[in-house]
C-alpha cells in the first residue's frame, strides 16, 4: 500500500488484495474504504436469492394483540443480505386477501434499474393479492438499510425489515450485531388511524418497539387484547470486545435521540454513507435514516438500558419513556438496569453537519440551474401537503415508468413531475433543489430515491437564490436530511441515474397527505430490456384484472 492525506487525515491506498478482518475492516478484496463506489464497484458474480411473502396476521409485539402485516410472518421481517457487487433477486409474493403492496429498497441507487425501486405509480403497478415480483438488481453500495412497503401506510403495520450490504468500514470491530429498529407502534391498525390524521390531526400512538418487541403495562387492564405478554429488546456484550450497532428510526411520525446507558459512541457511517469516525453520547435520527455505531464493552459488568430516545418535543407517544431495551454484561441476568440516562434533545433535526464529514471526499461542481420548490399545505376534503401548490396524487395502474416507456412526455399535474435534463456536454453536471418551508409547522426528514445528496445547504430563513451562500466542497452525504421549520433544505445530487425518483417526506402521514415530487432525470436515456419490459406490463395487466373487485380504493397519495 501506499499512505496519501485528503484534509489532513490519512488515508492508506488499497493497491493489492486485502482481507477484511476485525483489525483490517478498512480493507475489501481488491477494493477498500477509499473506493469512490458511485464510479467503481466490484462485480462478484454472485446472486443472493430471497423469498418474501406478504401476510395479514395476528401479532402481540408489547403485549397487546392486534392485526399486523408481515413479510414471512414476523416484524420485522426477515434479515436479507448480500456482499459489495453481488446481485440480489427477491421474489415477493402478496399473500394478502384485499391489498396490493410493493417493495422499496430504501436508500439503494438501483443504478440503471429504476423499474426495481418499488413505488407503486412511479416505478411500477401494485403487486396484485396472489401474484408474484421479482426483484433484481446489483448491490453498488454498501451499508445498513432497510426494505419496506411502498404501498400507502404499510409499513406502519409491521411491513419491513433490514437489509445489510457487507463492505469495508472506517473503523475496527469485533462483532456485527445487525440492525436495530426503533419506531413507534400503535394498539389500533394504521388505516383506521388515517381517517384521523388526514384531517390535519397527528394521532399520538400507545408505544414504541425495538426490534419488534417492547412491553406494555396491561396491570388493571379489562381489555382483553392486553395479554401483557411484551418482553424488552435484549442484547449481550462481552467485555473488551467492541461492536457495530447499525441504528434506523423506522417510526411513522417521530425523531430519536438514540443512547445507551453508561456507553459512548464511534459514529462511522450515516445511511450509505462511510464517514470520518466521530464520538458521541447519543446520535440523533430522523425517520429512514441510518447511524452505524462502533461500540466498546468498557463498563462495568452490569445491566444497561438502552434508550430509543423518543423526543416528545418533536412528536407525541403514550409511552415514550419506556421505547427501550436492555443491555446485558451477562445474558443469564434478568433484573431491570438501574442506570440513568441522559437528558434527551428537543432538537428535531439532524446531527451537526461539521461531524458529519464523508471518508472520501467529493465535491460538488458544475451546476447549470436551481430548482426551488415551496413547501405549503391546503385543506380540501383533507389535509394535503404541496409543492409548489401542488400535492402528489398517483394512479397505481399508470405509473410514471410505463408512460415513459410509452414515450408520453405529458405527465398529469399532481404527479408533481420535475424534468432534470443535462444542459452541458460536461461528464458531471449537477441538479439542484431548495426546498423552502412557508408553513413553520416542524421538520420533515427528506429522502431520495434513485441517489444520495450532498447536503449543500440546511437552515433556518430563507434561501437568497445564489450558489455563493452554499457549502459545495465534501458537504454530507446521505439519502435522507431534515429540512427546517421555517428554513430550507438544499440538495445536491449528479446527473449520472436516468430514471424516475421520488423524493418525499418520510413522515408516512405526511407522504400520504401529498407531500412528494418526482424527478424524472435524462429521460430520453431511460430504457428496459425487452424482459423488463413485459415483467412491468404484466405486473399492470395483473393489477388491473383485480382492481373491479378491490375492496379498499385508494384514499391517499398512493405511496
Amino acid at each position: 500500500m501506499f499512505i496519501t492525506f485528503f484534509g489532513g487525515r490519512r488515508v492508506d491506498m488499497i493497491l493489492s488484495s486485502c482481507e477484511n478482518t476485525a483489525t483490517s475492516r478498512s480493507c475489501w478484496g481488491n477494493y477498500s474504504i477509499d473506493t469512490n463506489y458511485y464510479d467503481v464497484f466490484p462485480d462478484t458474480g454472485v446472486i443472493k436469492e430471497y423469498w418474501l411473502s406478504v401476510e395479514n396476521v395476528t401479532c402481540a409485539p408489547d403485549g397487546y394483540e392486534r392485526y399486523c402485516l408481515a413479510f414471512n410472518g414476523t416484524v420485522p421481517g426477515p434479515q436479507l443480505t448480500a456482499d459489495w457487487g453481488d446481485t440480489l433477486v427477491i421474489h415477493v409474493t402478496n399473500n394478502m386477501k384485499y391489498n396490493g403492496t410493493s417493495i422499496h429498497w430504501h436508500g439503494v441507487r438501483q443504478l440503471n434499474t429504476v423499474d426495481q425501486d418499488g413505488v407503486p405509480g412511479v416505478s411500477q403497478c401494485p403487486i396484485a393479492p396472489g401474484e408474484t415480483f421479482t426483484y433484481e438488481f446489483q448491490v453498488s453500495q454498501y451499508g445498513s438499510t432497510w426494505y419496506h412497503s411502498h404501498f400507502s401506510l404499510q409499513y406502519a403495520d409491521g411491513l419491513f425489515g433490514p437489509l445489510i450490504f457487507n463492505g469495508p468500514a472506517t473503523a475496527d470491530y469485533d462483532e456485527d450485531l445487525g440492525l436495530l429498529f426503533v419506531g413507534d407502534w400503535s394498539h389500533t391498525e394504521i388505516e383506521t388511524l388515517w381517517y384521523t390524521a388526514r384531517q390535519g390531526v397527528v394521532p399520538s400512538m400507545e408505544n414504541g418497539l425495538l426490534n419488534g418487541t417492547n412491553t406494555y403495562d396491561c396491570s388493571g387492564s379489562t381489555d382483553a387484547k392486553c395479554l401483557g405478554t411484551g418482553t424488552k429488546f435484549e442484547m449481550a456484550f462481552e467485555s473488551g470486545t467492541t461492536y457495530r450497532l447499525r441504528v434506523i428510526n423506522v417510526a411513522t411520525e417521530g425523531h430519536l435521540d438514540f443512547s445507551i446507558d453508561g456507553h459512548s459512541f464511534t459514529v462511522i457511517a450515516t445511511d450509505f454513507v462511510p464517514i470520518v469516525p466521530y464520538e458521541t453520547d447519543s446520535v440523533l435520527i430522523g425517520i429512514g435514516q441510518r447511524y452505524d455505531l462502533i461500540i466498546t464493552a468498557n463498563q462495568t459488568s452490569g445491566d444497561y438500558w438502552i434508550r430509543g430516545g423518543w423526543q416528545t418535543a418533536c412528536a407525541n407517544n403514550q409511552n415514550a419513556a419506556n421505547i427501550t431495551g436492555i443491555l446485558r454484561y451477562d445474558s443469564s441476568s434478568t433484573s431491570d438496569p438501574t442506570t440513568t440516562g441522559l437528558t434527551t434533545s428537543t432538537y428535531c433535526g439532524d446531527e451537526p453537519i461539521a461531524s458529519l464529514v464523508p471518508w472520501v471526499p467529493l465535491n460538488v461542481t458544475n451546476i447549470p440551474n436551481i430548482t426551488k420548490e415551496d413547501l405549503s399545505f391546503t385543506f380540501g376534503s383533507y389535509f394535503t401537503w404541496t409543492i409548489n401548490s401542488s400535492s402528489l396524487y398517483l394512479n397505481w395502474s399508470d405509473p410514471t415508468l410505463l408512460q415513459i416507456t410509452n414515450n408520453e412526455d405529458i405527465f398529469p399535474t399532481d404527479y408533481n413531475v420535475v424534468s432534470i435534463e443535462k444542459t452541458t456536454s460536461e461528464a458531471d453536471e449537477w441538479a439542484l433543489l431548495v426546498v423552502q418551508d412557508l408553513t413553520g409547522f416542524g421538520f420533515h426528514p427528506l429522502h431520495l430515491h434513485g441517489h444520495d445528496f450532498w447536503i449543500v445547504g440546511q437552515t433556518t430563513g430563507t434561501f437568497d437564490g445564489t450558489l455563493s451562500s452554499l457549502s459545495l466542497n465534501n458537504a454530507p452525504r446521505r439519502d435522507v436530511a431534515a429540512l427546517p421549520a421555517n428554513g430550507y433544505l438544499a440538495i445536491a445530487f449528479k446527473k449520472d441515474n436516468p430514471g424516475s425518483w421520488l423524493t418525499h417526506c418520510h413522515i408516512a402521514w405526511h407522504v400520504s397527505e401529498g407531500l412528494a415530487l418526482q424527478f424524472v432525470e435524462s429521460q430520453d436515456e431511460i430504457s428496459l430490456s425487452t424482459v423488463r419490459q413485459q415483467a412491468l406490463d404484466d405486473l399492470c395487466q395483473s393489477w388491473d384484472a383485480f382492481t373491479p373487485t378491490e375492496v379498499f380504493a385508494q384514499d391517499d397519495s398512493g405511496i
